[in-house]
């Protein structure tokens, strides 16, 4: 079965679109009370036999969170990836226009691989390219798409995460990519939930050809634990668990997945995500709750940043 992982979406900054994160955190979110949350999300995590957490340049100081943690804690058994590609630019508030900006230059590569580099040093094993489409400039980008081929030939995995409706036309045309005779890419992290399986043949597609795969936003950023289809909710009571570990569940019955990320904001959450371990469903149990790709997507957009 699948590994899970821990993702810092909602723990590195003081808002995010996730639902249900409101009355997860603290009252006050300044800097020292999301980095004492994310802390002991991080412990309970690892309490818990996750090794494996997921990180971003854009995350607000998820990194500098997690490097805080890695150092005082003296694991050495946690495998980290993180990502580039979007900066942060909300300064600490919750009340902007624009939390995160995204450029896939080389300049903007070599400054946040530098930057991630400086704070996680050797724990950083895989490097991805946040919210890659199929039309980033990157697939022209000779110079970009030679540096990241440096990355990969220095021992660092280089990976890329998808999102939007036409994440599946993005996985098969990233994995088609080669830099100096050799496939640039050796994982993806995308999108898949019960409301939103558009990519799920492609990546058993990247799966079938050695890649590692992740999948986030689970729980759909909340929506199917806030407020689940009524045959997620039957589920939950028939297995005494709660809507979002049957749905974290539906992503590990996936024979694809390799990783499967929380987005918990507090120990509760993480705990209760964790259930989908006790959890077993078929593959295809929810798949008639599936919306189409673009109505999935416009709603992803129209979540407030909270």
């Amino acid at each position: 079965m699948s590994d899970f992982a821990l993702g810092l979406a909602a723990l590195g900054r003081p808002a995010y679109i996730n639902l249900g994160r409101e009355h997860a955190l603290p009252d006050h979110r300044d800097v020292a009370s999301m980095r004492a949350q994310c802390h002991a999300v991080l412990d309970a995590a690892y309490a818990a036999g996750v090794r494996r957490v997921d990180a971003a340049r854009s995350y607000g100081r998820a990194e500098e969170f997690l490097a805080q943690w890695l150092s005082t804690r003296g694991h050495r058994d946690v495998r980290v990836s993180s990502k580039w590609g979007y900066a942060y630019v909300a300064d600490w508030r919750r009340d902007v226009a624009t939390h995160e900006v995204k450029e896939h230059s080389v300049d903007r590569f070599t400054r946040q691989w530098r930057e991630t580099r400086h704070l996680l040093g050797a724990h950083v094993g895989l490097y991805k390219v946040h919210s890659l489409t199929s039309d980033s400039p990157l697939f022209g980008d000779p110079d970009l798409l030679l540096a990241l081929g440096e990355l990969r030939d220095s021992g660092v995995r280089v990976g890329f995460s998808t999102s939007g409706p036409d994440q599946a036309d993005t996985v098969r045309r990233a994995f088609e990519l080669e830099v100096e005779g050799r496939r640039l890419f050796d994982s993806v992290q995308s999108t898949w939930n019960v409301l939103e399986t558009s990519v799920g043949p492609a990546l058993a597609f990247a799966r079938q050809s050695g890649a590692e795969v992740f999948v986030k936003e689970g729980m759909a950023n909340g929506r199917l634990a806030v407020d689940p289809p009524p045959r997620v909710r039957e589920l939950a009571a028939e297995h005494g668990v709660g809507p979002d570990a049957i749905a974290l569940a539906a992503v590990r019955a996936q024979p694809w997945a390799d990783v499967v990320l929380s987005g918990a904001a507090s120990t509760e959450q993480l705990h209760a995500n964790l259930k989908a371990r006790d959890v077993d469903l078929d593959p295809d149990e929810l798949a008639d709750l599936a919306e189409p790709a673009e109505q999935y997507w416009a709603t992803r957009a129209s979540l407030a940043w909270e």
